[in-house]
């Protein structure tokens, strides 16, 4: 029998947003695959299904699931909130299929069930904010390079379109909203409206409407969408109303028109048109005049020179940038206006033992990141470092003179050890160095800590870390999968003790290197260990652990 993948999108969470397809789809299928909080949604409309939840990154575990499911038979619903092709599953399973070599003809059969994606959830609980050309733009850089996301947003800025901001801050992501904010105050007003809308028809449904210049100082997480208007937005009443430029033929507030219906398509009533512009003598126009001191509108055709404001802004930045080169090429121009500086981000610590920094080791390093930079202290005892540059070459070759241990950020091994008792216990230094040497910095699936106690008292946590060791008698400890946060958080599994100085970095070497090379993407390497179930001959075992009820937030 037939296997059918349901790509489900059930809109913003409330019953009364869930299309009809959508709720048929839930009901015929055997089998929902979800996110926790997306399953807990849509509980009231279950019945006997079979149901597969998972936690927040496991998107490709889901994906991989619902397609095994579907060609042994089966009919699976693959559950997202909003709208199932707009940053949900639909794509990444039929990424799934594409690896599998799946064809429409023989394959099994797909069907993507649209919904009411967030931009517009959000959208009618603002008002009209997204009436003209917008764009969606995801600040989520865990999938896609910052560098990108950033020229989005200046694209995006300079075109004047309404951005709708998905994933514009979580706990750990908390510059990119900053860093977007900055470049559109670039291009639009500080008093640009901004809408900014949490948990749009759920329970905790939250709307504010604010400006580009004071949107930071409201709540902004996960849950919430943010959208910004362009230059032609207004607020009325609380509500934010992008006009689509009917002002331009229309006497919105008369009831007898000035233009009839047969003449509002001649070229006559429509100079700005594309049709209407000259090619050569305005365009000409515009470069000849680009730099002069009192700006015209650029388009001379047009009747209405507000309603390029966002174009004669990018003009004049290009007057300032040139520094009065009257002649600078339109290219060049562009080039120095979108040109950024890179933000290079890593890691700083004294060492993989020494935990103590010098007064010069300290003053580099703040001469180095100066007024343009930060520095943030992080749970793993290392100092994360930004800062904007073109030379991130000389940044490390002058903190590595010092002494300085420097790592990348991101999903690296990196070893966490601890001082051993002020080096005094320094017998197993040289082990936990030599793994460090071995794997240390080698990108993985999913950040990965190796915990190393110089003693049997382990304070410094080894236990607890994703891969454990503790030297203990002349010999060493190991433990696997831990878990440090969450509801189920849990220490790791012992899996070996006694094993011999000689032995051990090639050991834990093979692990990581296997871990590195089988590892599903974002899988952590406790759900990696649990899913392979042997990893070097060592057996994964169910941690036994508290049973804690859903929270009322469903997470």
């Amino acid at each position: 029998m037939a296997g059918k993948l349901l790509i489900i999108g059930f809109g913003p969470g409330s019953f009364e947003q869930i299309t009809k397809r959508a709720r048929e789809a839930i009901e015929e299928s055997e089998i929902i695959i979800g996110y926790n909080t997306y399953v807990d949604l849509i509980a009231g409309l279950l019945s006997d299904q079979q149901i597969v939840r998972t936690g927040m990154t496991e998107e490709v575990s889901r994906a991989q699931e619902a397609v095994r499911q579907a060609k042994q038979g089966k009919k699976v619903a693959v559950i997202s909130s909003g709208d199932a092709g707009v940053y949900g599953m639909a794509g990444l399973v039929y990424e799934v299929l594409m690896e599998q070599g799946w064809t429409r003809e023989k394959g099994v059969e797909v069907e993507v069930i649209p919904g009411v994606s967030a931009v517009h959830s959000a959208g009618s609980l603002l008002g009209a904010p997204i009436m003209h050309d917008s764009c969606t733009i995801s600040l989520s850089d865990h999938l896609t390079p910052w560098e990108l996301i950033a020229k989005r947003v200046e694209a995006a800025g300079m075109a004047d379109f309404v951005i709708a901001l998905y994933n514009p801050r979580s706990g750990r992501r908390t510059r990119q909203i900053v860093e977007t904010q900055r470049i559109l105050l670039k291009y639009r007003s500080p008093d640009t409206p901004v809408g900014i809308v949490k948990s749009a028809y759920r329970d905790r449904q939250h709307v504010v409407v604010s400006t580009l210049e004071d949107m930071l100082n409201h709540d902004i997480g996960m849950l919430t969408t943010i959208i910004i208007g362009n230059s032609a937005t207004k607020i009325y009443d609380g509500l934010m109303i992008t006009p689509r430029g009917y002002q331009r033929k229309y006497t919105l507030g008369a009831e007898t028109q000035p233009l009839k219906p047969h003449q509002r398509l001649k070229a006559e009533a429509e100079p700005w048109a594309l049709d209407q512009v000259s090619e050569e003598s305005d365009w000409e126009d515009f470069r000849d005049d680009e730099f002069e001191e009192e700006a015209t509108p650029i388009l001379k055709t047009s009747p209405e020179p507000a309603a390029l404001s966002s174009l004669q802004l990018a003009t004049e930045a290009l007057r300032l940038v040139s520094q009065g080169n009257e002649k600078a090429s339109l290219d060049e121009g562009f080039s120095a206006i979108t040109a950024t500086q890179s933000i290079f981000e890593f890691a700083v610590s004294p060492g993989i033992a020494n935990k103590k920094m010098t007064a010069a080791q300290l003053c580099a390093l703040g001469e180095i990141v100066g007024e343009r930079g930060d520095i943030e202290y992080s749970p793993h005892h290392q100092l994360i470092v930004r800062v904007q540059t073109d030379s991130p070459n000389q940044i490390t070759e002058e903190l590595s003179a010092l002494g300085l241990l420097l790592s990348p950020i991101g999903d690296v091994a990196q070893i966490k050890a601890c001082d051993f008792c002020d080096l005094e216990k320094g017998e197993s230094i040289p082990y936990a160095e030599a793994i460090h040497n071995r794997i240390g910095n080698l990108e993985v699936p999913k950040e990965l800590k190796i915990g190393f106690n110089g003693c049997g008292m382990a304070c410094y946590g080894a236990v607890s870390q994703d891969i454990g060791i503790v030297y203990r008698k002349e010999k060493f400890d190991l433990f696997l999968g831990g878990k440090t946060v969450g509801r189920n958080a849990h220490a790791a599994q012992p899996v070996a003790e006694g094993i011999a100085p000689e032995e051990l970095v090639d050991l834990v070497g093979r692990i990581v290197e296997r871990y590195q090379k089988e590892g599903h993407p974002n899988e952590r390497f406790h759900k990696f260990f649990k899913r392979v179930k042997e990893i070097e001959g060592y057996r994964h075992q169910e941690m036994v652990g508290f049973v804690i009820e859903n929270a009322a937030c469903g997470d």
